[in-house]
């Protein structure tokens, strides 16, 4: 795919920008080729045209899920935003100050002290593979062991950066490393010496800058020798252009060399008075920086640290004197006061006090001293001349002095320092550790910038190089086409410098001028390379200076002072006068004879891969330039020699602020230190490498169904690869891994991204869809009754009118009348039918009362006409559902014959109404007429004149009124003749229907006896069945009294069982067999309580199917035959028959509630029986509890007999207890029949139920057929045909569920013929029991018999529990039981500590002959012997296991006999007899439990390191939950030699290790309560080992994979439940790693979320919880990171805690073990030696 394609909207990318170097922007609309301007949307909303056309196109952002990789080269588009910003992210978000770089480790500095380098990190990244943990120091330095100790090849580490980066310690904790892995086995502890130096050097080449308050002044390069066991046997030490300078000058607020101060610091000890020193600020040396004191800093302890180094070293005190008198010597130069005299002199003072000092110290001439500081001497070849110097010149010679000494005295102590860690053998391998000056260019470079620039080029050069090959290599391996990629080589500017004729030649030469000046040579490098080498430049605006182009930036150098420092001359006659000290050291400084070169590194054989130019071998002074070419050269060979591996040390800011990230600054750095350069590298070939699996796995969502058919998955990844990107060079098939070009990973993360989103897009379609549409129906079915109503209301509006109004009013005058008189005959209707009800219930309740007085004197006859009875009820019922059906059809029919009438009656009546209204509206005008006649008269005198106007009009009018009042008149006459016709009609309709109504009544009424008579036998029938359970109820309690008694007489037995255990405990030797028998019987008496339980529960559920039919039969609609014939006439007498109806029918409602209190009345009735089933049950479950009781006491016995089992004893009255099982089998059987016979009763009155259901059925089928011919007959009868057809519905419905009745009774009949079938087989076999039990009494009977015959003849023997041997057999007999036996093969058939028991029999026969240097002999040689076992078995985890159990069970066989009362409480009194009587064995008791705590911390050391591989790879690697995801593939590139060797463990590996372990423990009888101490001790070791794990891994911490390790949890908790090992408490040491998988689990954005983390990780300390926070690790980009915001609100809610500050745990921690006291329980008389042992000469007493 086009590049500019991926140039679309909404993707992001980097523009430059001048604060933070590179902002991110969103692309707005999509680019099209041939666009000069690209629409951006910046972050903070503002839209950008960033112009393209002279300018590339910006460089694209990585998807989010890529942000925060630990390997910068495994990001998709690889170019500086991205590294920056990656950086960025890991440092200042997720508190990472390491990430890779491809084989570059990039250390941010933190300036803060983080708790990541403890020795629990260091044995955490022990063995473990580079980029399996975290980026680390440690990671790069275990990769460098193992490479050397693999490949047997010298190996270097080279960390450089600028000053302040963190170099020193960097190298430091390197080294430490090297150290703690690979611990020698000498007592000189040459690794402790190595550490001992750095505090050394540091004090000597470090001091305070600007920039670092402990900023390294010189390069170091420390070689440390292996040997063939890669354990460390020395080191050696190479150091490179120390600042000597800095002596005699500092800048503002900058320090001299730390020693200097520490000094002064411990001026005032008594040690040091003869030094005459005071306080730093004293001395001009020490107060040029004006900032003498660093903060935090004390140096006046780090002269005692120092100083405590130098003896570690193994520098006695006189040499470290020695060393302190130079220090101060140089302090003392620094204050001599020079002064001038004129402008070409200058003088010291012979008596200045510094100078005496000095001089004092060093063992001068004070007079010459002070002579030669002023003057010097020419010599030429003529002459020799003395020159006086002015007072600058003599100070220059002062200060030079002074850095002459300290320069050498530097080298002589790092001579010294070599001295100390040489070693004598030879060396197989070694690791160097270069700790260098990285790339410096400041606003005044001199000298020592350009020494360090020409350093770091040459570093920069190897670099590369290397880098290239590993590519090389890399593509070779992979079998992909090589193609040759364009990377820098600053091979042109190492020319300028080093070559002939070079930048140090030229300087060289100018040096040896005696008038060479620093504007000379500039003006030779000016006539030599401008214009001719375009590396070098001319600034436009200085003639002292010069520019190089190097491979990070240009710099410019000042030529001032390039001569003097590379010349580094002191004169002549100084050096004559202190050669000639009194004082050895600095005599020896200056000595002509140069120092032999160290032993150590004449040792070493170096070749270098490359023609090195070596400097000109002239007879001239070497300078300084020259000498550092040298050794320049000297390292170069050196690294190419080597395996090189890189750390690149980063200042992110200025201000030495912890966790602040300045772009500028870092960006400038990773242009200099070369990580950019290794990104362009990697960027031009095929950066992002995945394994096939990985990317099978992650892009398995892009592939089609035909693609996934295949089984080859690498043909798969091909065949997707070759369909998602045409373009084939974009990407290339290795071996085992796939090469991508930069930028497709991104494009496969946005396809793949796509098509979920496209997913969770129809997704929520649909959902969206099923929402809005229900939505719609809501709104729709609102709108619906909206306008119900609506429309409503507008047609009342449109009725409502005047004359509506009027009528309305005129009708609710007439309703008021008609619905009083309506409601007044309602009421006498109601009456008359209450009070019909009344006596018709009151002669059921008579009737009722007197059929029980009947069934409670006559039941023997009811019994004797059962059968006719049962016949009759079935044709009554069957007849009463026929009579019910016809009584509801009719009435049907006349209610609807009665609607239509009244729908008649009510049209006439409104009709009625209307006249009536016409009328009143008439009587209402008359009545006004007369009102105004009325007021007429009373205001006649008043009107007169008027009255007599109007008197005519009048009279017309009321002849009209009087007109139309007539013809109203005619009018209701004519209506009211209307009205009687159809009145008459009415009366003759009604008349018609009372009368068939009448015999239609009569006939139900007849029905209506029938069905009481039926109804009432049915009731009658149901509580005959209410008494049977209530019976039967009572059966279940004289039952259950029974179990008791049982319970107690089975409690009287199993007393009777432990006396007769107890008085078998003394002749018992075999009962293994009988032991099972037992538990046989009893498990057999459980099953037979169970099965009573079981039949209690049927009993149960039979009466609630009872209660259930009860309830369906009860037919309230019966109700509306009551009424009789009479009471019809009287309702039709009155012509109110319709009324009467609906009286019957709120009759029939009161009816209803009464039967329906009469139902309640059975219902609770029934619940009362339910709660006694419920109790009774409850009983039951009490009796079970006991029986579980009687089961733990049977259990003590089982125990009882196994102990018995090892004491080979006879049994000669056996016989009694068979009887007694004879007599328990008896009285079961006995049981037995007796519930049989109750079961086989039950049974027979189920079979009769059952016979009468069928009896029933086959009636039922047969009214049913009758019914069918009846419904085919009355076809034609359409209103009817329904009803009959939903009636014969119903009474299938009926027959179905009688049908199911009858196959639940047989089902339940056949289980319990099942059940008396079960309980003859546990008879037959009780039977088969007791028989075997008699044979085997037989049988020992008869060996009893024999046993007795021999003892008799050959004579009595009782042994005493004692073993003899012979003072010379002692050491056959410890050879034997201990140094010699194999515990495999020998545990299975002995008893356990057999070992031990035999040896405490020894100790006794010691202890019987009273001879105490026997029996110490003996315990020496005993525990002499045990230690030795152990120490040739110290990795044998079965043998320690072994003697780890045998050492316990003597110490308690010591503790048993001893005689003290404490330990006796448990002895049987034969046990007491054995006790030892002359001697105490307390001081040996003791001895054995420290042997016993050594065996077991050996014990567990195995056993951690048998697990220890295991962890992790199970725990942690291994996911348990499949198809849950926990990591996603980055492709990270692991070093070559990074093979994973390690097998695939799982988690089933650990629960098989844990058995194992568990297994092999309990096989040697160890004590149950050690065995949960181990087994604590290792779950503490997997919840350690896999949280530490967890921290260092980011990559690990996601949602998914705290899913996985809480499943992994849930394994380790289910294996415990099987081994009952709940109790240990080893669940509880898995808490922190179950509180960190909910931690990875839960929310993480609210308060709340914040709060609950807070509450919930107690066992997790507060830096544990930040560093999870930090390194939560989205798996997907729909998950989200934690926000640095919710980190703070966190760390605010922990800021209260008072925890540990560590983040690892102790996995070394071991918990106190605790020997718990166990007495034996074998019989020492009873114990036999077996033949494997080899013990003959041992006889038993």
């Amino acid at each position: 795919m086009a590049v500019a394609a991926l140039y679309t909207q909404y993707n992001r990318v980097w523009i430059p920008d001048p604060e933070e170097v590179w902002k991110s922007a969103e692309i707005a609309k999509d680019y099209r080729a041939g666009d000069r301007v690209l629409r951006l949307l910046l972050e903070d909303g503002t839209e950008l045209d960033y112009s393209i056309d002279p300018e590339p196109l910006p460089p694209l952002r990585n998807p989010d899920i890529l942000v925060g990789e630990n390997d910068l080269t495994a990001l998709s588009y690889l170019h500086e935003p991205a590294v920056l910003h990656n950086l960025r992210v890991r440092f200042a978000e997720s508190k990472l100050i390491y990430t890779y770089s491809g084989i570059i480790l990039v250390a941010m500095n933190p300036y803060k002290q983080l708790p990541i380098y403890g020795d629990a990190i260091i044995h955490a990244y022990s063995g473990q593979n580079m980029g399996d943990m975290d980026p680390h120091i440690f990671a790069v330095a275990e990769e460098a062991y193992k490479q050397m100790a693999r490949n047997n090849k010298n190996q270097s580490i080279i960390v450089s950066g600028e000053s302040g980066a963190g170099k020193t310690v960097s190298a430091r904790y390197a080294m430490r490393y090297f150290a703690t892995v690979s611990k020698s086995s000498t007592t000189a502890h040459m690794e402790d010496k190595v550490l001992a130096s750095n505090p050394i050097t540091e004090a000597v080449g470090n001091a305070k800058t600007t920039r670092n308050d402990n900023s390294s002044r010189f390069g170091k390069y420390t070689e440390i020798s292996f040997d063939e066991r890669n354990q460390i046997i020395g080191a050696n030490m190479r150091t490179y252009l120390l600042e000597k300078s800095r002596v005699v000058f500092q800048s503002e607020n900058e320090r001299n060399y730390h020693i200097f101060y520490q000094l002064c610091a411990s001026a005032q000890k008594s040690e040091f008075k003869h030094l005459k020193l005071g306080s730093a600020a004293e001395f001009n040396y020490t107060r040029m920086g004006g900032s003498a004191v660093i903060e935090g800093v004390d140096d006046r302890a780090d002269m005692v640290e120092t100083q405590k180094t130098f003896t570690l070293l193994g520098f006695k005190e006189d040499f470290q004197m020695d060393v302190f008198k130079i220090l101060a010597a140089i302090l003392h130069l620094g204050n001599v006061q020079i002064a001038a005299v004129g402008s070409e002199r200058s003088i010291v003072s012979g008596d200045d006090s510094h100078l005496m000092v000095f001089c004092e110290l060093l063992g001068l001439d004070s007079g010459k001293v002070a002579q030669w500081l002023c003057n010097r001497k020419i010599i030429t070849t003529s002459e020799t001349v003395v020159k006086t110097m002015t007072r600058p010149q003599a100070v220059n010679a002062r200060d030079a002095l002074a850095k002459k000494i300290y320069a050498h005295l530097f080298d002589y102590i790092v001579e010294r320092i070599n001295q100390a860690l040489q070693f004598s053998g030879k060396q197989h391998t070694f690791i160097g550790v270069l700790d260098i000056y990285g790339f410096e260019t400041f606003d005044v470079n001199s000298f020592e910038q350009f020494c360090i620039n020409y350093a770091n080029e040459k570093l920069q050069q190897q670099f590369n190089l290397h880098v290239f090959k590993l590519e090389q290599e890399e593509y070779m391996k992979e079998d992909i086409p090589w193609t040759l990629i364009d990377f820098y080589d600053n091979q042109p500017v190492i020319d300028l410098i080093e070559t002939k004729m070079g930048i140090l030649e030229l300087l060289d030469e100018e040096c040896l001028l005696p008038h060479g000046t620093d504007e000379n040579w500039l003006q030779k490098l000016y006539n030599n390379f401008i214009n001719k080498n375009s590396l070098f430049e001319k600034p436009r605006m200085s003639n002292t200076s010069f520019i190089i182009q190097h491979f990070a930036d240009k710099v410019e150098y000042q030529c001032e002072g390039f001569l003097e420092k590379n010349r580094d001359t002191v004169y002549d006659m100084l050096v004559e006068i202190l050669r000639a000290s009194k004082f050895h050291l600095c005599a020896k400084f200056f000595q002509e004879n140069p120092v032999p070169p160290s032993p150590f590194g004449s040792a070493i054989t170096i070749r270098s891969a490359k023609q090195v130019i070596r400097p000109n071998n002239k007879q001239f002074r070497t300078t300084v330039g020259s000498k550092f070419r040298s050794s320049l050269s000297l390292l170069m060979e050196t690294l190419n020699a080597t395996t090189p591996h890189y750390v690149r040390c980063i200042k992110p800011n200025d201000e030495k602020l912890p966790f602040e990230f300045d772009s500028k600054r870092t960006v400038q750095q990773l242009r200099a230190c070369g990580v950019l350069e290794t990104i362009r590298i990697s960027a031009q070939s095929y950066p992002s490498r995945w394994t096939y699996i990985e990317f099978y796995s992650r892009y398995g969502i892009l592939m089609t169904k035909q693609e996934l058919s295949f089984s080859d998955k690498r043909e798969v990844c091909k065949v997707v690869l070759h369909r998602l990107i045409q373009d084939s060079n974009q990407y290339q098939f290795g071996k085992t891994k796939i090469f991508f070009r930069a930028g497709q990973v991104a494009y496969l993360e946005k396809l793949r991204l796509d098509k979920l989103r496209q997913g969770c897009v129809v997704i929520q379609k649909h959902i969206r869809g099923w929402l809005q549409r229900k939505r719609f129906l809501r709104v729709r079915q609102a709108a619906l009754v909206i306008q119900q109503y609506f429309r409503g209301q507008r047609t009342v509006r449109r009725a409502v009118t005047a004359a509506a109004l009027k009528e309305a009013w005129a009708a609710i005058v007439i309703q008021k009348y008609c619905r009083g008189y309506l409601v007044r005959s309602l009421y006498q209707l109601i009456r008359v039918a209450t009070i019909i009800v009344q006596a018709y219930t009151r002669g059921f309740l008579a009737r009722r009362k007197y059929r029980k007085m009947l069934e409670e004197h006559k039941a023997v006859i009811l019994q004797k006409y059962a059968r006719a009875w049962l016949a009759r009820r079935r044709f009554q019922s069957i007849r009463r559902f026929v009579l019910n059906i016809q009584l509801t059809y009719r009435v049907q029919r006349l209610q609807k014959k009665l609607e239509d009438q009244n729908k008649e009656n009510h049209g006439l009546v409104e009709k009625l109404t209307s006249l009536a209204a016409v009328r009143a509206g008439d009587v209402e005008k008359i009545q006004k007429l007369e009102s105004e006649l009325d007021r007429a008269a009373a205001h006649k005198r008043n009107y007169e004149e008027k009255g007599k106007k109007y008197k005519a009009a009048v009279e017309e009018e009321l002849a009209k009124l009087q007109k139309y009042n007539s013809e109203l008149k005619i009018q209701k006459e004519q209506l009211q003749q209307k009205l009687q016709e159809q009145t008459e009609e009415l009366k003759g309709k009604m008349d018609d229907l009372t009368k068939q109504l009448f015999d239609d009544v009569q006939k139900e009424e007849q029905q209506r006896i029938l069905l009481e008579k039926s109804f009432e036998l049915k009731t009658q029938d149901f509580e005959k069945q209410i008494s049977s359970l209530k019976e039967e109820i009572s059966i279940l309690k004289d039952e259950k009294t029974q179990l008791q008694h049982q319970l107690e007489e089975e409690r009287i037995t199993s007393e009777g069982l432990q006396g007769e255990v107890a008085r078998l405990s003394k002749q018992a030797k075999t009962i293994s067999e009988f032991e099972k028998e037992i538990e046989l019987l009893q498990t057999q008496k459980i099953d037979v309580e169970k099965h009573v339980q079981s039949q209690k529960r049927e009993m149960r559920e039979k009466m609630s199917e009872i209660t259930k039919q009860l309830l369906e039969s009860y037919d309230i609609r019966d109700v509306r035959s009551r009424l009789s014939v009479e009471d019809l006439e009287h309702l039709n007498e009155d012509g109110e028959l319709w009324f009467a109806y609906e009286g019957l029918k709120k009759a029939t409602r009161v009816l209803e509630s009464h039967f329906q209190s009469q139902k309640d009345c059975y219902e609770q009735e029934i619940e009362a029986l339910n709660f006694k089933v419920v109790h009774l049950s409850q009983e039951i479950n009490h009796l079970q509890k006991l029986f579980r009781e009687e089961n733990d006491i049977n259990e003590s016995i089982r125990h009882e007999v196994t102990r018995l089992t090892s004491e080979n004893m006879m049994i000669p009255d056996f016989k009694q207890q068979i009887s007694e099982l004879q007599k328990q089998k008896q009285d079961l059987e006995i049981r037995l029949n007796e519930h049989t016979e109750n079961r086989k009763g039950k049974l027979e009155e189920v079979s009769d139920q059952l016979n009468r259901n069928r009896e029933e059925g086959l009636q039922r089928k047969t009214i049913e057929a009758q019914n069918e011919t009846h419904i085919e007959e009355k076809e034609k009868l359409v209103d009817r045909s329904q009803e009959i057809q939903e009636a014969s519905e119903h009474l299938k419905k009926q027959f179905e569920a009688v049908s199911e009745v009858e196959t639940s009774l047989w089902q339940e009949a056949s289980r319990l013929t099942m059940e008396n079938w079960d309980l003859e087989e546990q008879l037959d076999m009780k039977d088969r029991v007791i028989k075997k039990l008699q044979e085997q009494v037989k049988a020992l009977t008869k060996t009893t018999e024999k046993a007795s015959d021999v003892h008799l003849s050959s004579g009595s023997k009782e042994y005493l529990g004692m073993l003899e041997y012979k003072r010379e057999d002692e050491a056959k007999l410890i050879q034997n039981l201990i140094l010699d036996l194999k515990p495999r093969g020998v545990v299975v058939n002995m008893i356990p500590g057999l070992p031990a028991h035999i040896l405490f029999m020894c100790v006794r026969y010691a202890d019987s002959l009273n001879d105490a240097n026997m029996l110490k002999s003996l315990m020496n040689s005993t525990i002499n012997g045990i230690k030795q076992v152990v120490k040739d078995h110290l990795e044998d985890f079965e043998m320690l296991s072994f003697w780890l159990s045998n050492t316990c069970h003597f110490l308690n066989c010591l503790k048993q006999y001893s005689g003290e009362e404490e330990f006796m409480k448990h002895n049987s009194p034969h046990q007491n007899k054995n006790c030892l009587n002359n001697f105490d064995l307390s001081e040996y008791r003791q001895i054995l439990s420290d042997v016993a705590i050594r065996i077991y911390h050996q014990f567990i050391i195995v056993m951690e390191n048998n697990i220890q591989p295991i962890i992790v790879p199970g725990m942690l690697e291994y996911e348990s939950l499949q198809g849950i995801s926990g990591l996603k593939p980055t492709g990270f590139r692991k070093r070559s030699s990074s093979i994973d060797d390690t097998d695939a463990y799982t988690m089933t590996s650990v629960l098989q290790q844990l058995s194992y372990f568990y297994s092999t423990m309990c096989q040697n009888g160890l004590d149950p309560e050690i065995v949960r101490q181990a087994v604590k001790q290792l779950f503490f070791l997997i919840g350690a080992v896999t949280l530490n794990s967890l921290f260092l891994r980011k990559d690990m911490c996601s949602c998914r994979k705290g899913m996985q390790i809480r499943c992994n949890i849930s394994y380790l908790e289910e294996w415990l439940k099987d081994k009952n090992l709940q109790n240990s408490l080893a669940k509880e040491t898995l808490e922190p790693l179950s509180q960190a998988a909910w931690l990875l689990q839960v929310k993480k954005t609210t308060d709340s979320d914040a709060k609950e983390i807070y509450e919930r990780c107690t066992s997790l300390s507060a830096v544990q919880i930040i560093k999870i926070l930090n390194s939560y690790t989205p798996i997907d980009d729909f998950e989200k990171r934690v926000t640095p915001s919710f980190v703070r609100k966190v760390q605010a809610l922990l800021s209260s805690r008072e925890d540990s500050s560590q983040l690892m745990l102790d996995t070394r921690y071991t918990f106190q073990v605790m020997f718990p006291f166990t007495p034996s329980p074998h019989a020492l008389e009873m114990i036999q030696i077996p033949s494997s042992f080899k013990l003959g000469f041992l006889k038993r007493l």
